[in-house]
């Protein structure tokens, strides 16, 4: 564990001083809650912003695990990466350090924009429902943070990745319940968005913000997350650099 927590303090020394990329990732969130959540007339839901917040803050996660990739990519293009991997430390530690990492920091960025949600007119929780969707957004940082990390390891150049990354950020977001309940959405659509991750995610923070427990999401999120993780562990063990 000591030696996952190098790792872990290496990465978030580096994102300290990059404070323009800190402020730039928060700017995209916070559009989207003051002129979607608070701008768009709808007629579905009572309060939009509500409605809107667990989609955003699961946009956030999403965003900041697949940028956590990047991470990878650079030790890769800057020989960082072969030289942690000649280390006597087991190759699992730096894994599972850019992966706490990636999550970490996308727990910071979400509760920087659930302050700001706040702020404009969102409702209030208990800590019991808090604690719960922290727990969501944990589960779907690690499930995202994975798979970023292993598409990264069969990438060559940080290229490839940005065109990855925007190929399926959008269309996930898009495809999902974040911005219009199941029910008016296009028949066709609403079969893809149940089975879309960020839906399952974006439905348990819902349920948990009404007092429901949602053992479905949270099931099926840590088996996702689990799963991801043990092919990602398989990659990075057998990867040459």
């Amino acid at each position: 564990m000591k030696r996952v927590l190098v790792y872990l303090d290496r990465d978030l020394l580096r994102w300290k001083r990059g404070r323009v990329a800190v402020v730039s990732n928060l700017v995209m969130p916070a559009a989207w809650l003051i002129f979607v959540g608070l701008a768009l007339p709808v007629t579905f839901t009572g309060n939009y912003l509500d409605f809107i917040t667990p989609g955003i803050l699961i946009l956030t996660v999403l965003s900041t695990s697949l940028q956590g990739g990047s991470l990878l990519m650079f030790d890769k293009v800057l020989g960082f990466l072969n030289k942690f991997l000649a280390l006597p430390a087991p190759r699992e530690s730096i894994l599972f350090g850019k992966i706490l990492f990636i999550t970490l920091r996308g727990a910071i960025q979400a509760t920087i924009v659930l302050v700001i949600a706040v702020l404009i007119g969102a409702s209030l929780y208990s800590p019991t429902q808090y604690a719960i969707m922290y727990l969501i957004l944990f589960l779907f940082g690690s499930l995202f943070s994975a798979a970023a990390t292993t598409v990264a390891l069969f990438l060559d150049d940080h290229d490839s990745y940005a065109a990855f990354n925007t190929m399926i950020s959008m269309p996930l977001f898009f495809t999902s319940s974040a911005l219009m309940p199941y029910s008016v959405m296009p028949a066709w659509l609403r079969p893809i968005a149940a089975a879309n991750p960020l839906s399952i995610a974006i439905d348990g923070i819902r349920a948990a913000a009404t007092g429901v427990v949602p053992l479905a999401s949270v099931g099926i999120l840590t088996l996702l997350a689990g799963g991801v993780l043990l092919v990602c562990l398989h990659v990075f063990r057998h990867v040459t650099v």
